[in-house]
């Protein structure tokens, strides 16, 4: 059976936003484009890195030492799912144009940035399957509860707000325009009903150095906003670092070589993770392999890979498509767990099970996992192998599956796309200990393995 390519419902994806037009996407791109060639930037392509705090590590507010590694484990694959459940119970009607589902994950990957003139230091939500940048701001209407006083507009030398008439505005379902006043307003509902509305605005950003600054970058200055499930009050919004036009990666655009790359650790990780930009991005030596990043300009927000099939041992299974072109796969920074269509699941599993020639267990197995087996000592592993497009990526264990100590139970972390109706996700898990680097300017994800800790 080939896999569906419907739009991901996995991430923090626009309920409100409709399927954005190509030539929508083309003039908002463009526009983009001259703004960044304005800039006062007095050098070329910049490299910088940005700190990543995982949500489950020591080092971040979301942080609580009384959960064992087995509720941190189920409680990561349950973020997961159940981004996937609520997604599947939205009002979509296939026989319409396609909504993109956005599901808030609350931050798998959070990181700190500075906004305005004085900077003003902010945490946000890291998110590569979202464009918008958005932050709390004064005068708030209805906030969420955060630590640090919202972000005041009027006290910026480098804020402006963007008008009715500006590319931004007119080029996007997001943005809109009211009856009395000139200003460019947005609005975004998530698939689990929360949301931000503000106003759309340009404002001067850097990363920890005052020599990586990016003037009049695109950002939306929330009023109004709500997360319908606790979150850290450390939190001030979320950072887009999407394939869209208003993306974070897509607005530095040359200045950082349109490349990023990053370097997964395990979530038990006392050490931050680097977000890399430009000139300190690219990933040398033995063993890079590289696959086409597909872009859909029906669908900008995501990273698109296309999975040829899974080698499991000696055996080979394949995808069943006929066209090598289109990505069938998303691969993902917030998501953890490795989703595939079911019956392409189903498949796999068989093949593991009997490459392992172990029992499996069916009882006591922790929700949502599927395949499980007992923990034992002399367990071999078989060769795995995701074969993208001119890629092969080789997944040891810690790439596939969790441990359960305290239940002596060893779970595959992969799971069936029962509630996601045929999309497939490559996750986080199955990309620590990768060199992982997106060249958009070169259309390419290339990936090399390497011990992160040290990176």
């Amino acid at each position: 059976m080939p896999f569906n390519l419907l739009p991901p419902l996995s991430f923090t994806l626009n309920l409100y936003i409709l399927k954005m037009h190509p030539l929508v996407f083309l003039s908002l791109a463009l526009y983009l484009l001259s703004t960044v060639s304005s800039r006062e930037v007095s050098e070329g392509q910049r490299g910088f890195s940005i700190d990543l705090i995982h949500r489950d590590s020591p080092l971040s507010p979301f942080y609580k030492p009384s959960l064992t590694p087995s509720d941190r484990i189920i409680n990561t694959a349950l973020r997961s799912i159940y981004q996937l459940n609520r997604a599947s119970h939205s009002d979509l009607n296939e026989k319409k144009t396609l909504e993109r589902v956005r599901i808030p994950n609350h931050g798998e990957y959070l990181m700190r940035f500075y906004i305005g003139t004085p900077p003003v230091e902010r945490l946000a939500i890291a998110d590569t399957a979202s464009d918008l940048i958005w932050v709390q701001c004064s005068p708030c209407e209805t906030c969420f509860p955060q630590d640090t006083p919202l972000f005041e507009p009027h006290k910026s030398s480098t804020f402006a707000n963007l008008s009715c008439d500006s590319q931004p505005c007119t080029s996007s379902n997001i943005y809109y325009c009211p009856l009395v006043g000139n200003l460019c307003l947005y609005t975004n509902t998530y698939g689990d009903g929360s949301s931000t509305k503000g106003v759309l605005c340009t404002e001067s950003i850097h990363f920890g150095s005052q020599t990586v600054t990016f003037p009049k970058t695109i950002f939306g200055c929330g009023s109004n906003n709500d997360f319908m499930h606790q979150i850290s009050n450390k939190v001030t919004g979320i950072v887009g670092l999407g394939a869209g036009p208003l993306s974070l990666v897509s607005q530095l655009g040359d200045q950082i070589g349109h490349k990023f790359s990053y370097c997964l650790l395990p979530f038990t990780s006392t050490s931050t993770i680097k977000l890399k930009f430009g000139n300190d991005t690219t990933i040398t030596g033995n063993g890079v392999v590289s696959t086409p990043l597909i872009i859909d300009p029906h669908y900008p927000s995501y990273y698109f890979l296309h999975l040829v099939g899974i080698t499991i041992g000696q055996k080979m299974l394949q995808v069943r498509t006929t066209d090598h072109t289109n990505g069938n796969i998303i691969i993902d920074l917030g998501t953890v767990l490795t989703y595939l269509e079911v019956n392409f699941y189903h498949n796999f599993v068989t093949l593991l099970r009997e490459a392992l020639g172990i029992s499996e267990t069916k009882d006591d197995i922790p929700y949502p996992f599927d395949f499980c087996f007992p923990n034992q000592a002399n367990i071999t592993f078989p060769k795995i192998v995701f074969q993208f497009t001119g890629a092969k990526v080789f997944l040891s264990p810690k790439n596939l599956f969790f441990r359960f100590d305290d239940l002596n139970m060893i779970c595959l972390a992969v799971l069936p796309d029962f509630y996601a109706k045929g999309f497939s996700v490559f996750g986080n898990l199955a990309q620590v200990d990768f060199q992982v680097e997106y060249d958009r300017k070169g259309k390419k994800v290339s990936f090399a393995p390497a011990d992160c800790s040290k990176n």
